[in-house]
């Protein structure tokens, strides 16, 4: 599973990190926790609250936003968007 996390300002995509994880797509607030912040790591901003909400964004629409009420501490930007890659078929 290859996730693309981009941090966005005024519209425009101010940091991005494409990152794959080896592990299935979970399907839970537990099996979400790590990935997400392992990307925001890698971004370097704080791990967001993750809610219920996210977690049924990513597991039917393949993507979710965190707005900047969703950090507990001030950030520099006015989103991060998750956005899973869809995987390839083998024909």
């Amino acid at each position: 599973m290859r996730i693309w996390a981009k941090l966005i300002s005024d519209h425009k995509i101010r940091s991005g990190v494409v990152q794959e994880f080896a592990l299935a797509r979970p399907s839970d607030l537990l099996g979400w926790t790590p990935i997400i912040g392992k990307l925001c790591r890698l971004l370097d901003v704080e791990r967001p609250v993750i809610l219920n909400k996210h977690i049924r964004e990513l597991d039917s629409f393949h993507r979710t936003v965190f707005r900047a009420s969703d950090f507990m501490d001030a950030v520099s930007f006015d989103r991060l968007e998750l956005e899973i890659f869809p995987e390839k078929k083998n024909a």
